[in-house]
């Protein structure tokens, strides 16, 4: 077939951009765009739409994209139900020195091709795992707090995104033969990411600058309840994976341990397990059970969180009836974050005395006696001695508070220890709370809280006579600001806007200064 005379010679293609279409929407026409604004040079990428099989209309959507871009290629597919035989199609049609995988629905931040091509020229990369950020979904921070040219299973947090949105090298892919499974497999994701990561030489996170926008759309798969039947056997798949690349010892139990705590301990847990139909929860542990007692020994649960070794016990046992009624103690914990005491300090920090309760039935529900739980109304005969020893946990209790909007980039404030108390102090900085480009007038605060391995994340609550004692912001607080119990009492930062932009050049000044007298 002659090339294009019109789409970039071969020789000059950096990446090539993988997009499986299928019957896509109008968030379709955001990833269009979104490449049309990409920094590097149109001649040094081209975008192959994998059309699997789409009705008519589609077809002329993507050849009027066709016709309007000489960088886009559509590849016209028999329909296979699935994305990773679009994938493989357009890995063996590439022409760039590297694939970058993108969804129909998502798009790429403007900078992201260059950055990640020359992140990878750069560490001579086999994988860059580039930056996603959610947009109306919440994803993990850790894989992303710095850039990591050389990353390590089992040292660095990649399995955090097990996710396809990566760069591979192309002749990597073809050599190795790592290749997206054909038809339909669930978690064909994990299958082709973790093939990669255990043949790549080097693979290289780039977490400073945002490459994927990966986007929550309503209905989404991910959304829906899975059937155990045909679910897990692909689970297994990628447990016989990890198996095959591992020898047994502390690398494999780590690996194992991120699917047995996301894959199935998650999934038979507290509000969620207890609101399964009866039928469902059966069919469920009649798959997970058999699978618990083949695959994950005492080196995995070994690096579980402290309720998450407890459910893994009673499912290696098999003790169906105690497992719902742990899962039924965890529901009904409520968890109380509440203000005891607001001051401005004259540096422009909002002090705020809290109190944490953990309750069940009106009364403590988390009770310790030298690190071991004595308020678990499960009977715990028969099983391994010491399962209700949280002796770790406990150190690391800790609450912090964040804000958490809408479009789910949760933004850290404060955090403190809340080792062996239920009472902390934490400083607000309101010039973190609202950016200096943030046009907010309000911001709703909310609290997390870890107590012995269970996490909580409830709004921050007071009475409205406790924040009225802070009195006025000072002035290093920036533009005025004023603690407010909202509905329900929930804690809200308002200020004033647009008033006050000097006194938040001053307070941000300020911060700069002291930030630079630290680092001497």
């Amino acid at each position: 077939m002659s090339e294009d005379p019109q789409s970039p010679p071969a020789e000059s293609v950096r990446v090539s951009v993988v997009v499986p279409v299928f019957n896509p929407n109008e968030a379709f026409d955001e990833l269009i765009a979104s490449l049309d604004r990409q920094t590097l040079d149109r001649s040094q990428f081209e975008v192959l739409l994998c059309d699997d099989g789409s009705d008519e209309q589609t077809r002329e959507r993507l050849a009027k994209v066709e016709s309007t871009r000489p960088y886009v290629r559509v590849l016209y597919l028999p329909h296979s139900g699935w994305p990773g035989t679009p994938r493989n199609e357009g890995v063996a049609a590439a022409r760039g020195r590297y694939v970058q995988f993108v969804d129909q629905d998502d798009w790429l931040f403007e900078s992201a091709l260059e950055a990640l091509c020359d992140y990878a020229d750069e560490h001579g990369s086999d994988v860059v795992v580039g930056k996603e950020v959610g947009i109306g979904r919440p994803l993990p921070r850790r894989i992303y707090r710095r850039d990591v040219p050389d990353a390590k299973l089992g040292e660095d947090p990649l399995l955090e995104m097990l996710t396809p949105h990566k760069m591979f090298r192309t002749a990597f892919l073809r050599e190795k033969q790592v290749r997206f499974p054909d038809g339909k497999v669930r978690l064909e994701d994990h299958l082709f990411v973790m093939r990669a990561y255990f043949e790549a030489s080097t693979i290289s996170i780039l977490g400073s600058v945002p490459c994927y926008a990966w986007v929550k759309r309503s209905g989404s798969a991910s959304s829906s309840r899975i059937d155990p039947d045909s679910y897990f056997p692909h689970l297994e798949a990628v447990l016989d994976l990890v198996e095959r690349y591992t020898e047994p010892g502390r690398l494999r139990d780590r690996l194992l341990r991120h699917w047995f705590r996301g894959k199935i301990l998650k999934r038979v847990s507290g509000k969620r397990m207890v609101g399964y139909p009866a039928e469902y929860r059966t069919r469920l542990l009649d798959a997970v059970i058999p699978i618990v007692q083949r695959r994950f020994g005492p080196g995995v649960d070994a690096g579980l969180a402290f309720p998450q070794r407890i459910r893994a016990a009673l499912l290696r046992a098999d003790r169906r009836g105690d497992l719902v009624a742990f899962a039924r103690f965890e529901k009904e914990m409520k968890c109380r974050v509440a203000v005891t005491s607001a001051s401005w300090s004259r540096g422009g920090g909002l002090s705020l005395g809290l109190r944490v309760e953990i309750t069940r039935d009106g009364q403590d529900a988390l009770v310790f006696d030298d690190g071991t739980l004595t308020s678990l109304p499960v009977p715990m005969d028969g099983l391994p001695t010491g399962l209700l020893e949280a002796g770790r946990e406990l150190r690391n209790d800790r609450i912090e508070l964040v804000l958490a909007p809408a479009d789910g980039e949760v933004r850290h404030l404060a955090t403190a220890s809340l080792r062996g108390r239920s009472t902390a102090t934490l400083a607000v900085d309101p010039l973190r709370v609202f950016g200096p480009d943030d046009e907010a007038r309000e911001a709703r605060i909310v609290a997390k809280v870890r107590r012995a391995g269970w996490t909580f994340e409830v709004p921050l609550t007071s009475d409205a006579a406790t924040l009225a004692g802070a009195g006025r912001s000072p002035l290093l607080a920036g533009r005025t600001c004023t603690p407010v119990a909202a509905r329900g009492g929930a804690v809200e930062l308002r200020r004033v806007w647009p008033g006050g932009r000097f006194k938040d050049l001053a307070g941000r000044a300020v911060r700069r200064m002291r930030s630079r007298a630290r680092g001497r």
